[in-house]
């Protein structure tokens, strides 16, 4: 089959049904990105909601949960690699390849996840320490940059997905000032170095967890926009 100037078309739109396989395929690929992304962010919540309470029982529940997000890592990589044999435009491709590489970045939320999950066990065993370090605001801002590009890729909004990236630099800022006060700590009692340590470790995850939200908004920008800003700095987006 042939357009009347001469050009062919691709197999996938010569037959119509073949089209609504593809299109149904592809619907199924989002719905299953955004409910892995629905269960990252949870994780994220409770690790430190059981932080605060110190909930061991909930701790051991999150880590427990990882494994969910890891088979969607690998049913949403199975399921674009099918769309790939068949997919019929470029912006498919970019659409299909960009959520490999979110799920990638939520598989790699959850795998943060659950090292803070292991901390809060370790330090619901111990006494609470006596020291402030502003985790929840860390979380709060990390699962909100999280929720922010997911909702960019699902309305295809680069603007927003731009606007999330310098957000970074708070949590950055935040995790490093939790270091220096863990530090300060740990000099003034030696006692508490293994849960200085501890704490040290979830707001490196946090910070990690930010990353991977930012990685996110970058690969949105890519999707809407065929331009790769990973390597650009803030001022030249």
């Amino acid at each position: 089959m042939s357009t009347k100037l001469g050009v062919a078309l691709p197999a996938a739109l010569a037959k119509p049904w073949l089209m609504q396989a593809f299109d149904q395929d592809l619907s199924e690929l989002k719905e299953k990105l955004l409910t892995m992304a629905s269960h990252a962010e949870s994780g994220v919540r409770r690790a430190v909601e059981a932080l605060v309470k110190r909930d061991y029982d909930l701790a051991l529940l999150v880590q427990a949960d990882d494994t969910v997000i890891d088979r969607f890592e690998v049913e949403v990589d199975d399921l674009a690699i099918r769309l790939l044999t068949q997919v019929p435009r470029a912006d498919n491709v970019r659409l299909i390849t960009v959520a490999m590489k979110i799920s990638q970045n939520l598989e790699r939320v959850g795998d943060e996840t659950t090292t803070i999950a292991r901390r809060v066990q370790e330090l619901c065993q111990e006494l609470p320490l006596k020291v402030e370090v502003d985790i929840p605001r860390m979380a709060t801002l990390a699962v909100e940059m999280l929720k922010g590009a997911l909702d960019a890729f699902v309305n295809q909004d680069p603007a927003t997905a731009r606007a999330l990236i310098p957000q970074d630099k708070e949590i950055d800022a935040l995790n490093k000032q939790n270091h220096r006060q863990l530090a300060e700590q740990m000099v003034k009692d030696p006692d508490t170095v293994m849960r200085c340590l501890d704490v040290m470790v979830i707001s490196k995850s946090l910070e990690r967890i930010a990353d991977h939200a930012k990685n996110v908004a970058e690969e949105v920008v890519y999707l809407c926009e065929a331009r790769d800003i990973r390597h650009i700095s803030t001022t030249g987006l």
